[in-house]
């Protein structure tokens, strides 16, 4: 446990006297270091088709369509030990997903979530638009002050953390963790937190965090919201392996994993355990990935298994049967679960057509209903600053299995999505 804190802040754009005074205390070396400047901005387009029988399809019709934009402009400084980034978002959607949310909150739509910090400790995001098809959003994602010696490293701010070994599906790492299936992984949304790590002389390592965040219903900063967590990597001779305790939103969490070579493939993997207010849960993931050379072409592969100990048994996707499980539906509604059920299969290969072109098909395979979400991922580099990057996605799977469609609560409908695809434009600077 660590100790309870209480906080408030004023409505709008809030930025806590805290971090202003540990600015103030570090001096002027991060305020008046060299900066360095870049970012990029990404057009997007997404087409979602619906069945006959899909619930979207009585609202909006047979097919989605959304034009978004995204721009990050970064900014960073670096001075002797010290150093300041900012990441600046703007976003702009505009479809027919966004009228989806608003007629039927609370569904999970592909490629269209709003962000909001209705959770995080500052509120550095601000929205406005229309009632129903068209949101922009200014934001910072990334603020922070750190510093660095020879063997520790501390940031204080907004920033970003990734943990575990999963490369497909990831139980280590619950702070802001990516959708399995999204074709853009390029950035993690930031927490407000305090890091610090640890550097071993033998290359081991420690690290700390501790992520402060607000009830969203109250706006108050409440102990059983945030996070405290540490993590150590270590070495056995030439394998890796990692040591988890958390506290995060009230539920204590330990676990370990590491990563093993076999011949010429790598495996990895984690098992976790959480204690909730009703149960103990445990999860796990296990991958083997694999590269080669095939017809002159260069080839990466993944298997991985994972385990769910929150999901729901046998395909018992009802209402109903959700309701029962409310540490699941939480952690669906947080962002940190993607997945209704308990065994998964994922099936992934990169194959590098030539230098500048990556086709990667995926395969996300639920083994109780059993459904499949199939994906093909194209990456081409078309210039030296742009990018292009698209998906197709094809759903398979009988009504009410997760990939087919679960019930709606109307009789005869079911939450099922068609064929889609997803198409991007990037331009670095």
């Amino acid at each position: 446990m660590y100790p309870a804190f209480s906080c408030s802040t004023p409505p709008g754009f809030r930025l806590p006297s805290l971090f202003l005074a540990f600015v103030l205390a570090a001096g002027p070396a991060p305020l008046l270091a060299d900066w360095t400047f870049g970012g990029h901005s990404k057009l997007q387009l997404l087409y979602i088709d619906y069945p006959g029988n899909s619930i979207f399809k009585e609202v909006i019709g047979s097919n989605a369509i959304d034009n978004n934009f995204e721009t990050r402009i970064k900014l960073a400084s670096r001075e002797d030990r010290w150093d300041f980034n900012l990441d600046y978002q703007f976003i702009g959607l505009h479809g027919d997903t966004l009228k989806l949310i608003n007629t039927l909150p609370g569904t999970s739509l592909p490629g269209n979530n709003v962000i909001s910090d209705d959770r995080r400790w500052w509120d550095l995001t601000y929205s406005f638009g229309d009632e129903e098809k068209t949101v922009f959003i200014h934001r910072l994602d990334r603020l922070s002050i750190g510093y660095t010696t020879e063997h520790t490293a501390w940031r204080f701010g907004r920033q970003a953390i990734s943990w575990g070994n999963g490369l497909v599906f990831t139980p280590m790492d619950v702070f802001n963790p990516f959708d399995p299936a999204a074709v853009d992984k390029e950035y993690k949304s930031g927490d407000d937190m305090l890091y610090g790590q640890y550097l071993f002389n033998n290359g081991s390592d420690f690290q700390g965090v501790a992520i402060v965040r607000r009830n969203p219903l109250t706006g108050e900063v409440e102990q059983d919201q945030s996070s405290l967590a540490f993590k150590y990597h270590g070495f056995l001779g030439m394998n890796e392996y990692d040591l988890l305790a958390a506290e995060h939103y009230g539920d204590q969490i330990l676990g370990a994993g590491g990563i093993v070579g076999i011949g010429g493939a790598v495996l990895r993997g984690d098992l976790t355990w959480t204690r909730t207010g009703r149960d103990d849960i445990f999860s796990a993931v296990a991958s083997l990935s694999y590269a080669w050379n095939w017809g002159g072409k260069n080839i990466s592969g993944i298997l991985e298994y994972y385990y769910s100990g929150f999901g729901q048994k046998n395909g018992a996707y009802s209402g109903a049967d959700l309701l029962h499980n409310p540490d699941l539906l939480r952690r669906l509604e947080r962002g940190e679960l993607f997945t209704l059920a308990r065994h998964y299969v994922a099936a992934s290969a990169t194959v590098e057509v030539n230098p500048l072109f990556l086709l990667i098909p995926n395969f996300f395979i639920n083994l109780e209903d059993p459904s499949t979400l199939a994906q093909l991922v194209a990456q081409y580099d078309w210039k030296q600053n742009l990018q292009v990057l698209a998906a197709l996605n094809f759903p398979i799977g009988p009504d009410g299995s997760e990939y087919g469609g679960i019930e709606a609560p109307v009789e005869g409908l079911y939450f099922s999505t068609g064929p889609s695809l997803f198409a991007q434009l990037a331009w670095y600077f």
